[in-house]
């Protein structure tokens, strides 16, 4: 925390979603496969907090309160105990579509307990649906990156300025949002921009960042933002409008250096874009002796065109891998804008596993899907194994390709559910049958670790 103002400011992460419709339905020995919850530290929040560390700022994660301590109250209750125990004079949260009723709960909760705080929200959801942010809770919206826009917005609250002029800010005016008068400060939030996330913040926590059976907790950073591909599906293009970020090698390997954690996921849309960038940073990081275990996102092509890069990682501390099959049907490929073909799942299976890679494939479940469907999914992916496989099913996320396409055809518009566990869309089969089939397929796989 800062010694040097009286600014006190309270980020607050939200609860994830409840709402897993295939686990609800899915048979009994299927369970404890399926994928529940994202585990990991809040790093938006973490970057914020790092921007303004001259203030006196304190970080509470709900979501790993809530995995450590299942009696901790609910969140209107929480979120009170914490204005009472820290009397900010700014309360801020990040949102993602399935999270956005939790912060406009929080924002709310901050309101009734003094409407002279100022309350903030950004993250995703708000970077790509502004317009679902008029709640009279909520002050101001900060759309992408805004580490350095909100730093600016607490100097002038701090010394009691008008906050018309914030780079980057949206007021909240009456049910209307309007635009900033300046523009973001942000350039490349990966390199010139960048601000090293402080994860200090979420020591109280440290012990419900395990993932699986990992023998040590796990923490988040990113080597690049943005994502050169466009998916129809993804939300990740759309909010850097295209744009691929990569930071710079001494950055990342200052970064490693500093983080306390054994294992390292790399959040990152994809890991690997550029080839010669990660062979040079695997070779300094095999110079300078970092030991450390990686997760990574890889997509099938990069490994079949790469397969020497992908034993350099092995050698350097990669031990999971997470690679997008979505679809072992060229068709739907092509719909969801994948740039190779289904032929390439095998090839890239057989050279993680060469190389002691524990892989996780991910298959996207269209709502469409007929038992016949399933049979043909559930063939193909009892013929090509992976340690751990992972479906999701297609949801047309707002701000995406596919939203613009699915809009008319979505029968569920509670956000609660946009967390791809859930169809907001009608299915073909009878929607308790969906699940139970999209439940079933998570039991075939390849070992028995749950990753």
């Amino acid at each position: 925390m800062g010694q040097s103002t009286s600014m006190k400011i309270l980020l607050i992460n939200t609860p994830r979603s409840p709402y897993n419709a295939i686990l609800k339905n899915a048979p009994e020995e299927a369970r404890r496969f399926i994928h529940k919850k994202l585990i990991g530290p809040p790093l938006g929040l973490l970057t914020l907090a790092a921007s303004v560390k001259d203030f006196d700022v304190t970080v509470f994660d709900t979501k790993a309160e809530y995995d450590l301590y299942p009696d901790t109250p609910p969140l209107r209750q929480l979120v009170w105990k914490l204005l009472e125990k820290y009397q900010p004079d700014i309360v801020g949260t990040t949102v993602i579509t399935s999270e956005f009723p939790y912060g406009l709960e929080i924002l709310q909760t901050t309101k009734k307990y003094n409407p002279h705080i100022l309350t903030l929200i950004g993250g995703l959801h708000a970077t790509l649906c502004i317009d679902d942010f008029t709640d009279p809770s909520i002050d101001i919206v900060f759309r992408g990156h805004a580490a350095k826009d909100f730093r600016q917005l607490v100097i002038a609250k701090e010394n009691n300025e008008v906050l018309d002029n914030i780079p980057g800010a949206y007021f909240n005016k009456g049910a209307m949002l309007v635009p900033p008068k300046v523009p973001s400060l942000y350039s490349n939030p990966a390199v010139d921009d960048f601000i090293m996330p402080d994860r200090s913040h979420v020591e109280p926590w440290r012990n419900a960042y395990y993932v699986g059976n990992a023998p040590y907790p796990s923490t988040y950073m990113f080597t690049s933002l943005g994502c050169p591909y466009k998916c129809t599906f993804c939300s990740v293009w759309k909010e850097h409008e295209g744009k691929y970020y990569q930071r710079n090698i001494n950055s990342i390997i200052e970064e490693l250096k500093c983080i306390n954690y054994k294992i390292v996921r790399f959040a990152d849309a994809n890991t690997v874009v550029d080839i010669k960038f990660m062979h040079d940073l695997f070779d300094r990081i095999k110079l300078e002796g970092i030991q450390k275990e990686y997760i990574m996102d890889i997509r099938a092509d990069i490994a079949v065109n790469n397969p020497g890069l992908i034993e350099k990682f092995a050698k350097g501390g990669l031990k999971i891998v997470i690679c997008g099959f979505e679809s072992f049907r060229e068709d739907e490929l092509r719909k969801y804008n994948k740039s190779y073909g289904a032929g390439l799942i095998e090839k890239a299976i057989n050279i993680f596993h060469d190389n002691g890679i524990m892989l996780r494939g991910n298959y996207v479940i269209p709502n469409d899907y007929s038992k016949d469907d399933f049979k043909a999914l559930s063939d193909y992916a009892s013929s090509h194994k992976v340690n751990y496989a992972g479906y999701t099913i297609l949801t047309p996320m707002p701000g995406t390709v596919l939203y613009q396409e699915k809009k008319d055809e979505i029968i569920d518009h509670n956000y609660l559910k946009y967390n791809f566990f859930n169809s907001v869309l009608k299915t073909k089969l009878p929607i308790d049958e969906f699940y139970n089939e999209v439940g079933k397929l998570w039991l075939i796989k390849k070992g028995t670790d749950v990753i």
